[in-house]
């Protein structure tokens, strides 16, 4: 399996495109709806899957658009379809102003094991950032969707009204409890980093 990174928006978060053959599952696809459509177009791909980390705008914001181009099913956890109900409320406070938001609709609520084609990802709920934030687990390819859960040398926010520093503290905790050390991480904003670097950068707070 490849994975292609590329880091769109304003606060560039990472979108994810998971690619098997050709098959292709786009996971946190925050922004630039055009650009990830025409991506999708130049390698030929073909998507069979939006999955979103959580809900927070800079991780789903062109969701509604890809949806129309693409017809294929956005999966989420329920607990973040709040967040996505207010995604341009959201946008326009942290960016400044008010983006074009096609409105998020008919997502599904993510499994603990989702099977696509010959993809078979885990998923680990993991609340604090968001209550519905959720990690992907690839245990073929040894690798680890975190979202804003954890980043190279450092951990997602807790300070809003719905997060919860304990419950995110607890969710990093499990991964690094579950998963090996050589699990390689590919974070919601910066570089890739393993759990095992991780483990020793976060012993203090953990």
């Amino acid at each position: 399996m490849k994975v292609l990174t590329y880091p769109l928006g304003e606060l560039q978060a990472n979108c994810y495109f998971l690619v098997q053959d050709k098959d292709c599952v786009i996971i946190d696809p925050g922004d630039s709806a055009d650009f990830i459509l025409e991506e999708v177009s130049r390698n030929n791909l073909q998507v069979k899957a939006i999955i979103a980390t959580h809900g927070h705008f800079d991780h789903v914001m062109a969701i509604g658009e890809l949806k129309m181009s693409l017809n294929v099913p956005v999966y989420i956890s329920s607990k973040d379809r709040f967040l996505l109900d207010r995604v341009e409320e959201t946008a326009k406070y942290f960016l400044g102003h008010m983006p074009v938001v096609i409105p998020i609709s008919d997502t599904v609520n993510i499994p603990e094991i989702l099977r696509i084609k010959s993809l078979e990802l885990k998923i680990i709920h993991s609340p604090g950032h968001t209550p519905g934030s959720v990690c992907i687990y690839d245990k073929e390819e040894g690798i680890l969707f975190t979202g804003d859960t954890i980043f190279k040398d450092g951990i997602g926010r807790y300070d809003f009204s719905y997060s919860n520093k304990k419950e995110l503290l607890d969710s990093i905790s499990r991964l690094i409890e579950v998963f090996p050390e050589e699990t390689l991480v590919y974070p919601g904003h910066g570089d890739p980093t393993t759990l095992g670097d991780e483990r020793r950068s976060l012993a203090q707070l953990l």
